[in-house]
């Protein structure tokens, strides 16, 4: 466990702007590499710069954290005219998937905050120094953040602040790739060789090249076989097994348009960007406002390019393939009592849809649920975001069931180390509250030019290999796309 942080108390100062004044919401605030971001539809939070970070690895890396956050928070002079969620100290996170990774978890306080939420947006600024906080020099450091000039007397800061956000997130010359949630290209894999460099030919932007990683192809579809073998024998209900692709791009990842195009594609889904982990996950593991915990659960998956050249309407085609699987509800019903019944304990009262729906993205349709529950006092507190995380992960939506026997297998047959793909990630405030997404449809940037692409699949009895590595290209395509490769 290591922490920097500057010296003396945590200073706060949370002022209102006038959401109006922002086109597009808080996604066009995302004009730097290194912004630290969490954003559905037009809301959200996004953090510039850094006062204070926290990083730990093992089995206690949740508590420690929130050991961590809880006491830098507790004497913090906090000055907020807004109080809503995400107002005030923030931090945002993401943590390892395993217990076992060498990966560093963390928590990051930002020294700027913008935060949309119902219309109404402000801003924040954090410090460690003894000089007074002011909304003006709160303004200015916004300003300096975003690469723009200081707000001058008489002009709007809210207008001054939109034009340097839009003027970031459109260079001159620069080019957007239109969504393209169909596509025309197989959705199909060619199988690699064992130790093949590159395992499919995709068209590619600017000279990109994408490579295996841990595992070939038929190396993974032979680990989802035995896997398949594992659950027959009655050891285990579910295994999620996870591969990884490398992508080269010549010409520099652009992490920021990454995270743009994603929010812009994916508006159902929360963009999260952290430390050079990008991404946008349908999955929330848990939302924590107040007293009231919500989360979404995802099992059961369709790829959109399946429903070409089926008669009727598209999502009538998802209903009868996914509500009608008894396969794809075995493994979302796991999924739900895994979450249900670690989240019970911390709960006074709970309700689940009594049927899953769909959702409805552009790459695949998922059969999902929400679950919503007040959350009881355990020895005269609420639990803290932080709290529930150690509780609820991994669910069985990430890893399988029992959590045990499949987080063994997963070590056994992945042959990787997930690093914070599949692990929580998101923000949590001084008030307790927060939002933590798991971590799918993402990729870590690992150099200026590379980047390490994730995806996964549920594994029951019935599951075939082939159909699962199919699966995994479609949960890959998110981040291809917007990396510009087109799958």
């Amino acid at each position: 466990m290591t922490s920097t942080i500057g010296t003396g108390l945590l200073k706060s100062l949370t002022v209102p702007l006038d959401g109006k004044e922002f086109p597009g919401g808080l996604p066009a605030f995302l004009v730097r590499d290194d912004v630290l971001c969490w954003t559905r539809r037009e809301a959200g939070l996004a953090g510039f710069g850094e006062i204070a970070r926290f990083t730990a690895t093992g089995p206690e890396r949740f508590l420690e954290a929130d050991i961590w956050w809880r006491h830098l928070v507790i004497e913090a002079r906090v000055t907020d005219s807004v109080e809503l969620p995400g107002t005030g100290p923030v931090a945002f996170g993401s943590f390892a998937f395993s217990k076992t990774s060498a990966h560093e978890s963390r928590l990051i306080v930002p020294e700027i905050v913008v935060g949309v939420r119902d219309n109404t947006a402000w801003l924040t600024q954090l410090t460690f120094d003894d000089g007074p906080l002011t909304e003006a020099g709160a303004l200015a450091a916004l300003e300096r953040w975003l690469g723009g000039k200081p707000v001058s007397p008489g002009t709007s800061a809210g207008h001054t602040l939109a034009a340097v956000a839009s003027a970031a997130a459109a260079p001159a010359g620069s080019t957007t790739a239109a969504a393209d949630p169909a596509g025309d290209a197989r959705h199909g894999a060619v199988p690699a060789k064992e130790g093949a460099a590159v395992v499919r030919p995709l068209p590619l932007a600017a000279g990109a090249t994408l490579h295996t990683g841990s595992l070939s192809e038929e190396a993974w579809m032979d680990a989802v076989a035995a896997g398949v073998e594992e659950i027959r024998t009655g050891a285990l209900e579910k295994l999620v097994l996870a591969r990884d692709v490398v992508a080269t791009i010549p010409g520099g990842v652009n992490a920021s348009r990454v995270l743009r195009e994603l929010a812009a594609r994916y508006r159902e889904c929360w963009t999260y960007g952290v430390d050079g982990l990008v991404g946008a996950t349908p999955e929330m593991l848990i939302q924590v406002e107040g007293r009231t915990a919500q989360a979404r659960v995802l099992a059961g998956t369709l790829d959109r390019r399946d429903a070409h050249g089926e008669d009727g309407l598209p999502m009538d085609y998802a209903t009868r393939v996914l509500a009608g699987s008894e396969k794809q509800r075995h493994e979302h019903e796991i999924a739900i009592q895994s979450l249900t019944s670690q989240l019970a304990p911390f709960s006074e009262a709970m309700n689940a849809h009594d049927e899953p729906f769909i959702l409805e993205l552009p790459n695949v349709w998922h059969l999902a649920s929400d679950v919503k529950a007040e959350l009881a006092e355990v020895e005269g507190h609420v639990p803290t975001c932080l709290a529930l995380i150690n509780a609820l992960h991994p669910t069985a939506a990430v890893c399988g069931t029992p959590t045990q026997v499949a987080g063994a297998l997963i070590r056994k047959l992945e042959h990787l180390d997930r690093g914070p793909y599949a692990g929580p990630v998101g923000w949590l405030d001084a008030a307790g509250n927060g939002e933590w997404g798991i971590a799918l449809r993402g990729a870590v940037i690992e150099a200026p030019d590379t980047v390490r692409l994730y995806a996964g699949c549920g594994i029951v009895d019935g599951s075939q290999p082939e159909a699962e590595l199919a699966e995994t290209w479609a949960k890959f395509r998110p981040m291809l796309e917007s990396l510009g490769i087109r799958s």
